[in-house]
């Protein structure tokens, strides 16, 4: 039962830990189906991060005496599903990593939001112990984010172009 701030922060840093387990997986399958090679650079790198969250997170569970494991972040199930289906509706090309950037930033802006929320509520309870490691995470997911955008902008033009030439 969730009854405090603590019990609510205990709660996310569960239900975070999950999903970013949860993406690791999905972004090997992104990775592997991307064509870009400035995706998959973006991807490989972010992987490695991704794997470090997990340890940060699992650092500061250590910290709080919690353990990580044990909840299933629902909405990481949903985005790793969605993206899936996602994958098997287009052929490789350029569209195909548009919409592998397109899922891979819901998943990124899940986790900005969920960092967030857990910083926010670490200050509120003064955990001043855990806030350089989360607020490491959370500035990591901003420049996967933004690393994302920049890749969507010459990818979005070649699908678009792609599929201009199809409709005539």
């Amino acid at each position: 039962m969730i009854d405090s701030i603590q019990a609510l922060f205990d709660d996310t840093l569960k239900d975070t830990y999950n999903a970013e387990k949860q993406f690791l997986k999905g972004m090997q399958k992104l990775m592997k189906a991307s064509q870009t090679p400035e995706l998959k650079q973006a991807f490989e790198k972010h992987i490695k991060e991704t794997e470090g969250h997990i340890e940060r997170l699992e650092k500061v569970a250590e910290m709080l005496e919690i353990k990580p494991s044990g909840k299933v972040c629902k909405a990481a199930q949903g985005l790793v599903e969605e993206a899936e289906e996602d994958l098997g509706e287009v052929q490789k090309g350029p569209l195909l990593d548009a919409i592998i950037i397109a899922c891979a930033q819901k998943n990124e802006h899940y986790e900005i939001c969920a960092y967030g929320t857990l910083i926010a509520w670490a200050e509120q309870m003064e955990m001043k112990e855990v806030l350089p490691l989360l607020q490491e995470t959370l500035e990591e997911e901003k420049a996967a984010d933004r690393s994302l955008t920049e890749a969507s902008t010459s990818v979005n033009a070649q699908a678009n172009q792609e599929g201009r030439a199809t409709l005539r």
